[in-house]
């Protein structure tokens, strides 16, 4: 992301901004598209004019006039490009007073865009557009897709949204539960992606996840009583904390067991902590709960050494009875290893080895490899290694499993 000292200022703003918007006017996806004017024009003129007074006013102002524009002419390029907006030379008029904020607008909107209808990939493009306030392009980059490629997706989205003709109003109590699931998976998955990139150069991705937690703190703070939302919270602080350390001098992988835990992050450790604690025991226990606690016992061991593998075990056998599935039981089997030895994680991997959604994922092949080679049975923990290599398409994890596997065999 950029550096620029109103950068953050846009992001923040530019939910609030959309969210007056479709309140005021509806039709989400025009007035998105009018937002992304009104923050195209304030990266031009306020580097040179400085940051208005009232810059979500300065904002609103020129975003209405630019839907205005929209809704007047066929020729709505030129007539934007005509605006003050995007004219130095001339300046917006008195916005007049600042809107009063209203929080559950943000919350409405990431219902929106977390709409049901709308595929993961449209609702993750689709969050970080209209709540994280990020432009098609830095969206593009951020999942190595082709900028008009993601443009398409982002249109979709919006025009899907505004084809189920549903109202700019939060969801029913009813529904509200289910939607804040899709949520909160959406921000895991944002975090995720940025924590480990699935593909290119580099193995994380922090703009990814920095605006993961960002919304989530945001998400948190408009409904500080949802425990969930606080587990997901204190799961990200957790795993971010050891970001610094998952790679040496030259972009290198590495392990967990061979970081340095000294220069993990203190304060962000803190913070999830405090914030797991003060969440268990005040609601239902669900699986961002349940992860962020694993979290915490990876962080709180002053070595590997010291990690207390029987009770994560525990926290995973809790996982798999909350939210089963194929990724909980491969870190179930590192567990299960870790406790009672390498043999019976691969026998517990070999459950996955008919499960379609693992097939063409480098982790379950990558785990195997660990496994074998803890085993002692070189010959095919050298072919796994490999094998997850072929996988990936992430360059440094192609780099690591690599070399493991010439650890194993070293070339003649």
């Amino acid at each position: 992301m950029a550096t620029e000292p109103f950068e953050d200022l846009l992001r923040d703003l530019a939910p609030r901004v959309l969210s007056a918007l479709a309140r005021r006017h509806g039709q989400f996806d025009a007035c998105a598209d009018a937002v992304q004017e009104a923050m195209l024009a304030a990266t031009v003129q306020w580097p040179t004019d400085g940051i208005p007074d009232r810059p979500r006013a300065w904002l609103t102002t020129v975003a209405t006039r630019t839907l205005v524009d929209h809704w007047r002419s066929d020729s709505a390029r030129r007539r934007r490009e005509e605006t003050a907006a995007l004219d130095p030379t001339r300046q917006p008029p008195d916005p007049g007073p600042d809107p009063d904020p209203d929080p559950d607008d943000t919350l409405v909107l990431l219902f929106l865009c977390c709409h049901p209808a709308l595929s993961a990939p449209s609702q993750l493009a689709l969050t970080l557009r209209a709540v994280g306030g990020l432009t098609t392009a830095q969206i593009a980059a951020a999942f190595l897709v082709p900028e008009d490629t993601m443009a398409r997706r982002i249109s979709r989205a919006k025009q899907l949204i505004r084809d189920t003709g549903v109202r700019f109003e939060l969801p029913t109590s009813r529904d509200r539960t289910n939607r804040l699931a899709v949520v909160l998976h959406v921000l895991y998955l944002i975090f995720n992606e940025g924590y480990t990139a699935t593909s290119g150069p580099a193995l994380t991705r922090v703009d990814l996840t920095a605006e993961a937690i960002r919304l989530t703190r945001l998400l948190h703070r408009l409904l500080p009583s949802e425990t969930e939302v606080a587990g997901l919270l204190a799961l990200m602080l957790l795993t971010d904390a050891r970001r610094g350390t998952r790679t040496d001098h030259d972009g290198s992988l590495v392990p967990l067991a061979d970081q340095r835990r000294d220069l993990w992050d203190q304060a962000a450790i803190t913070a999830g902590q405090t914030l797991l604690t003060r969440t268990l025991g005040t609601g239902p226990v669900g699986q961002y709960q349940v992860q962020a606690a694993i979290a915490a016992l990876h962080d709180e061991a002053p070595t590997a050494e010291d990690t207390d593998w029987p009770q994560i075990l525990a926290l995973y056998d809790l996982l798999t009875h909350i939210a089963p599935g194929p990724v909980v039981t491969l870190s179930r089997a590192v567990a299960l290893a870790m406790v009672h030895g390498p043999t019976a994680g691969l026998t517990a991997l070999g459950t996955l080895d008919a499960d379609d959604r693992l097939t063409h994922n480098h982790r379950l092949e990558a785990v195997r490899a660990h496994l074998l080679e803890q085993a002692g049975d070189t010959d095919a923990a050298h072919a796994s290694y490999l094998s997850a290599a072929q996988m990936t398409a992430s360059l440094p994890e192609q780099r690591y499993l690599i070399r493991r596997a010439a650890r194993l065999h070293p070339p003649a």
